[in-house]
């Protein structure tokens, strides 16, 4: 069993969960559907293809937010 990191965010009309310690997301109408279909998804990366050698583990995670000229 192992820890994961994920943030969830909204994008229009849904919630994006993603992973930060494999290249997986999901999302739902709500927070709580995001997190369960990440939770899911990232079993099923497990499952399928993916390799414990692909998991990146993280101790600490932060969020920020600054402004740039783009």
């Amino acid at each position: 069993m192992k820890s994961i990191k994920y943030i969830i965010y909204k994008e229009g009309n849904y919630y994006v969960s993603q992973c930060l310690n494999v290249d997986v997301s999901s999302f739902g109408e709500t927070i709580e559907e995001a997190k369960e279909g990440l939770m899911e998804a990232v079993s099923l990366y497990f499952e399928g293809e993916g390799s414990e050698d692909d998991f990146l583990p993280i101790d600490e995670a932060m969020l920020g937010e600054n402004m740039i000229n783009i």
